[in-house]
């Protein structure tokens, strides 16, 4: 593993630990819960000695101390004691260990949550939504299995392997030194097999992703698929990715899965030299065996079934921590994709005193502003304009010619590389971006709903909107004749993709929302696009009132909608080439005198 993967895996480990110790008291009390069920667990053995040395011989004393003429009626009482109260103490720490994971989950997913809201979209914009979705659903879920498996079987085996050895100690010193001795052995297969999987679950975490990505783009887009009989393509690269999948998952699980059988081969030695070592004691009373006898002393057939007991007790949480190792590396391999996402460099930081606009007047002025979403291709240079309070400013250009981007650029979706943007004044810079945005009413050709009723929808501009207000928000945007003949009306519940609505219908709903919302600057980018010509005409004179005393910015492919703005802005490679009214630029003979007549003539 190179020096770049160390550091990775130690950072995403730091990580991880941060967001545990806001839980440190459960924690703690989880470690303490464990000690004692571990001290319980390796009690029993003893009762259980005490009880065949005093059946074999009552009245005997051992080498230890042990009185064996302690009734078996007591020491069946004390053990049915231990027994519910190391079940108790095991169920108060997993309870303990849940609360600790879950919650550190729902702080991770909320922390990628609240990080997204904060990207800038060149980041949204540059990774397949699937991909996102994967991090915070399949990886996170991967992280908190292996982290409740961390909990669950981490602590209680270290806690034992030592409680085990102290307990051995006690009985007999050259059979605990026999298993020391071989102890690290099964530590050194375990770490060898560990960090060879870390890459593979890695590998593997990554092409879950780019597998969920490609059914996400699917499914939201079968429709095209099958309308250019795609399924073919689409199935084969499914199947290629899919293949990618199952072959290293193979692999992280054929490596992952030698970690047990290797270590249990390891322990099972540990085991039978423990049984050997003490049955020649126990037979030979300690007087026979010279070195051994010197180290050890002699055991009782009780002492004997103790210590078998407790090195199969230390044995088996080297099985589980080998276990839970391979999954940590899983886990930690999926924290460091949510991390990587957390980690990601956020959109510009918000003003630390935001400059508050009380009352937008409507003006927007562009001072040399420069934009690329790629540094080294230039789309928007040296761009001024100066926009009067209630002028309707119609932006048009044949496709990429920058006419979005200067909508993004407005409302700070995007930052200018360099130049100013004045709103009402203010830079916009100067102000937050939530502030910025309560001044702008925004229809975009892309529709989109919140699952949720109708009104709901509706209501997203104005959550305190009566419901009078909202029927007339859908009265303005000719909605409301359709809604009234869904199954409830307003209390029509819809999904997120509106599959019940024709597209037409879903971007009346959101002219709706401007419609309540009555901002003071309008953003119409192609807001019409899906609607027919008919409903177009009517919309258009709503529009056309709502406009009144508002700036408003039309983007428009059809130029037979921008007739009637105050100022036409023709666009071409990020450039303003013409400018002024309708009428002008058609007695210009230009650009858009050509843009214009191409698509009326007959």
């Amino acid at each position: 593993m190179d020096t770049g993967m160390k550091e990775g895996k130690k950072s995403t480990l730091k990580r991880v630990l941060d967001h545990i110790s806001s839980y440190k008291w459960i924690l703690a009390i989880s470690i303490l819960l464990a000690a004692v069920t571990v001290a319980l667990t390796l009690y029993f053995p003893i009762l259980c000695g005490r009880a065949i040395d005093c059946i074999i011989g009552p009245g005997e004393v051992d080498f230890t101390g042990w009185m064996v003429n302690e009734g078996l009626y007591v020491l069946a009482k004390k053990m049915v004691a231990v027994i519910f109260l190391t079940a108790l103490a095991q169920w108060l720490m997993n309870v303990c260990n849940n609360q600790i994971t879950y919650q550190v989950i729902r702080d991770v997913r909320e922390e990628a949550f609240e990080k997204i809201q904060k990207l800038p979209l060149k980041y949204i914009d540059g990774h397949s939504y699937g991909d996102i979705v994967s991090r915070i659903i399949a990886d996170v879920d991967q992280f908190a299995d292996g982290l409740l498996m961390g909990f669950t079987q981490l602590f209680t085996g270290v806690i034992t392997i030592l409680g085990t050895l102290g307990f051995m100690l006690s009985i007999n010193v050259g059979i605990t030194l026999l298993v020391v001795v071989m102890t690290p052995l099964s530590l050194f297969v375990a770490k060898f097999i560990a960090t060879r999987t870390h890459d593979m679950f890695l590998l593997q975490s990554k092409t879950r992703g780019e597998q969920t990505a490609l059914i996400d783009e699917m499914i939201g887009n079968q429709k095209v698929v099958q309308a250019y009989g795609q399924e073919g393509r689409v199935l084969d690269r499914f199947d290629e990715i899919n293949d990618r999948l199952e072959k290293c998952s193979l692999r992280a699980i054929f490596f992952s899965s030698l970690t047990n059988p290797c270590t249990r081969f390891v322990n099972n030695m540990v085991y039978a030299g423990v049984a050997i070592l003490g049955a020649c004691l126990a037979i030979g009373g300690g007087n026979q065996m010279g070195f051994i006898a010197f180290l050890g002393g002699a055991v009782t057939v009780g002492e004997l079934s103790c210590l078998l007991s407790y090195a199969n007790q230390y044995t088996k949480p080297f099985n589980e921590i080998s276990g839970v190792i391979t999954e940590l590396q899983n886990a930690l391999a999926c924290a460091s994709r949510i991390f990587e996402l957390i980690e990601e460099e956020p959109q510009s930081p918000e003003p630390e005193h935001p400059v508050v606009v009380e009352q937008f007047d409507g003006s927007v002025t562009l001072e040399h502003v420069s934009f690329s979403y790629v540094p080294d291709q230039h789309l928007i240079e040296d761009f001024n304009l100066q926009v009067k309070k209630g002028e309707r400013v119609a932006i048009v250009g044949p496709t990429g010619c920058g006419k979005t981007t200067l909508i993004n650029l407005l409302m700070r979706f995007y930052d200018v590389n360099s130049g100013r943007i004045f709103v009402s004044g203010t830079d916009i810079m100067e102000m937050s971006r939530a502030g910025l945005r309560d001044g702008y009413g925004m229809v975009l050709q892309e529709t989109w709903l919140k699952t949720g009723t109708i009104r709901e929808n509706i209501a997203m501009a104005r959550e305190d909107a009566t419901e009078e207000e909202v029927i007339r928000a859908a009265k303005a945007a000719h909605a409301h004749s359709f809604i009234k003949r869904l199954p409830n009306g307003y209390d029509t519940v819809v999904s997120e993709d509106g599959d019940s609505l024709s597209q037409g219908q879903k971007q009346l709903l959101c002219i709706a929302r401007v419609m309540l919302a009555l901002p003071p600057m309008l953003i119409l980018d192609e807001a019409t696009s899906s609607i027919d010509t008919r409903t177009e005409l009517k919309i258009q004179n709503a529009f056309a009132s709502m406009m009144q005393g508002r700036t408003s910015f039309i983007v428009a492919h059809r130029l037979s909608t921008i007739k009637e703005a105050d100022i036409i802005l023709v666009m071409k490679d990020g450039n303003i080439i013409e400018q002024g009214d309708h009428k002008k630029l058609l007695a210009q003979g230009g650009f858009y005198a050509n843009l214009y007549n191409s698509q009326f003539a007959k």
